[in-house]
């Protein structure tokens, strides 16, 4: 069970310099963007990564993590979960309860654990949305070079020369908006607690801090908008809860946006009924 008793609604802010905040492998890395519209584009994955990055790192156990075997975990969870069940569906619904209790992620994001031993499914409590720019972004390609080859073969070819070029693809400026929803039902299914979302909201908060990369530029998280609902059910339909939230040109800027400066951010917080607004971040 959960302590977790209110439904979220949130707003996620964050805006990348001379990087590339989520690159394409199906398009050479390139960052991803609306074909038709130009605007930049993070993928809901791109985003649970990072978070599930911060809270590994503060020694959280987690699910989907760089090497894992998932099958191989799940085959634990069936061993650990499942020891005094008899029935198949038994089997099955404690091991989903054991990876719950065990794995952040699971717990948070959900995930599909049938694909060896069946642990079941789980539908997380907490689904983002991509996160879209505010304006279309413009797409940089940089050569680059390594005063160093390989092989041997390419120093005989270069004549000692020893040169590798290569590309690297930025945006020079970008300021994207994520949306977040937080069910309180789905919550009581998983045991996602008041603690666990405690440290979801620090990992939005300080996860590009411990996500550095040349590739990745200047990435920050600017803004975090909390609605708060006074039941689990919720109190207003969410997209009217985002539509309070305005992000507009500021009247000094000039020219194509090159800071989060050259933004003003606004929030409509009149009749707020039943829902409270926290500003994590601003």
């Amino acid at each position: 069970m959960s302590d977790l008793n209110k439904r979220y609604d949130f707003v996620l802010l964050f805006d990348v310099q001379d990087g590339n905040p989520n690159g394409d492998p199906d398009a050479g890395n390139l960052p991803r963007i609306d074909a038709e519209t130009g605007m930049g584009l993070v993928t809901d994955v791109c985003l649970k990564r990072k978070v599930r990055n911060y809270v590994q790192m503060l020694g959280k156990d987690i699910f989907i993590k760089e090497k894992a075997i998932l099958n191989t975990l799940i085959g634990e969870a069936f061993k650990q979960g499942s020891v005094n069940s008899k029935e198949k569906h038994e089997k099955t619904e404690a091991a989903r309860d054991w990876m719950c209790s065990k794995y952040y992620d699971i717990r948070t994001f959900g995930a599909v654990m049938s694909t060896g031993e069946n642990a079941g499914q789980v539908r997380g409590p907490i689904q983002l949305t991509f996160a879209r720019s505010v304006e279309p972004v413009v797409i940089l390609e940089h050569s680059i070079t390594r005063m160093a080859v390989a092989t041997e073969a390419e120093a005989e070819k270069q004549s000692g020369d020893n040169r590798t070029m290569g590309r690297k693809y930025t945006v020079p400026y970008g300021l994207y908006c994520a949306r977040g929803f937080i069910s309180a039902n789905l919550a009581q299914q998983t045991g996602f607690s008041e603690e666990d979302l405690k440290l979801f909201w620090e990992a939005l908060l300080s996860m590009f801090e411990h996500d550095r990369s040349a590739a990745r530029g200047m990435m920050s998280t600017r803004g975090l908008y909390v609605f708060e609902h006074s039941t689990a059910l919720g109190n207003a339909p969410a997209h009217k809860l985002f539509e309070r939230i305005k992000i507009e040109r500021s009247p000094e800027s000039e020219g194509p946006a090159r800071s989060f400066g050259d933004y003003v951010v606004t929030v409509d917080e009149s009749g707020l009924d039943g829902v409270r607004l926290l500003k994590m971040l601003e």
